[in-house]
């Protein structure tokens, strides 16, 4: 319990000491920190610090399907991020010229994309969608980098549908044409049964003819039955009947999947002729008129505190260092007193 005392009054008096020390140099401390401050306020202005404003886009996928396990709003931050992209804004806006980048340093490439991914940030945000954000000197450019990213954005990705499509409408193509090829043959032997053999429509005329070989006509023109014609049909149809159906039969089915195939092939060309855009907007970018960086008095405050913190700890061990050395050479005298008086 003794020693649990003994350590708190030392703790005690240390602290004490230390503010003592705090409160004897508080006006140097005030001073340093005062100097720091204004020093901050200087060189955050924009004599020294360029000032940036900042414009941003929230935007969606739209009229995209997804690869793979990725979600449609990863393969846009994918798109987004693309050196495709990257190198049209940067030709669009000649930010090599805007970022004072000297064309024959040996690392300009490397220095180019580096300002680039300074000043452009698109990421995903917490509800699937992506945030593009875009800082400049210029509002007005800043702005407009925002909506040249959308653009060229719908512009790659417009690209890649398009080949797909047009392997899509070429396939559909090829098919299409065997299938007319097909159909066509067909309806060339159906014509071919109906001038040959009188051959039409099965069921109708094995109807017709079975009334006719049996007489069973009735009516004012009874008696008026070809029999020869119909006896030369019943033989048509008793050779060529089975062959009628089955032609009937594939061009009715062949006639059907080519509808079908048809429509798809429609389709592919509509998504190919359209101008389609692939994101909605939910934020629509537009040149701030407020300054994002630097934040002044984030960086007056920072500099203040830590000056002052600094200063604060610099002068506390200078005076321990200070006190300490004067306990061992007043130690070292009474020794030598001692000695002496011995």
């Amino acid at each position: 319990m003794d020693h649990h005392n003994t350590r708190y009054m030392k703790d005690y008096n240390n602290n004490v000491s230390v503010l003592h020390i705090l409160w004897k140099w508080k006006y140097h401390i005030a001073i340093i920190t005062g100097i720091a401050i204004v020093l901050a306020i200087v060189f955050s202005s924009p004599f020294f610090i360029t000032p940036k404003y900042k414009s941003n886009a929230v935007v969606y996928p739209a009229n995209i399907s997804s690869y793979s396990d990725e979600s449609e709003t990863e393969q846009m931050l994918q798109i987004l991020q693309s050196k495709d992209i990257k190198d049209s804004v940067i030709k669009k806006f000649d930010l090599a010229r805007h970022y004072d980048l000297d064309s024959n340093y040996k690392y300009f490439y490397t220095t180019l994309y580096y300002e680039y991914g300074q000043n452009v940030d698109i990421s995903k945000t917490p509800y699937e969608s992506v945030e593009i954000i875009v800082m400049d000197e210029d509002p007005v450019v800043a702005s407009e980098m925002v909506q040249a990213i959308l653009d060229f954005y719908d512009e790659k990705v417009r690209k890649l549908h398009n080949q797909k499509y047009l392997e899509v409408i070429r396939m559909y193509h090829d098919i299409l044409r065997k299938k007319k090829g097909g159909i066509d043959s067909l309806q060339i032997r159906l014509s071919q049964l109906s001038k040959e053999y009188g051959l039409i429509d099965y069921d109708a005329q094995a109807l017709e003819v079975t009334k006719g070989h049996l007489k069973t006509i009735m009516g004012a023109n009874k008696g008026n039955i070809d029999q020869e014609e119909v006896d030369r049909l019943m033989n048509n149809m008793k050779e060529r009947g089975g062959e009628l159906i089955t032609l009937v039969e594939s061009l009715r089915n062949e006639a059907r999947t080519y509808a079908d195939l048809k429509v798809e092939y429609e389709n592919a060309v509509r998504f190919y002729t359209d101008a389609f855009t692939y994101s909605n907007i939910v934020t629509h970018p537009y040149p701030s008129d407020k300054k994002s960086y630097p934040v002044r008095w984030l960086i007056v405050a920072f500099t203040g505190l830590s000056v002052f913190f600094l200063s604060a700890i610099i002068i506390v061990l200078i005076e321990r260092y200070r006190l300490h050395f004067k306990e061992e050479l007043a130690f070292i005298e009474n020794k030598d007193n001692n000695d002496k008086s011995e």
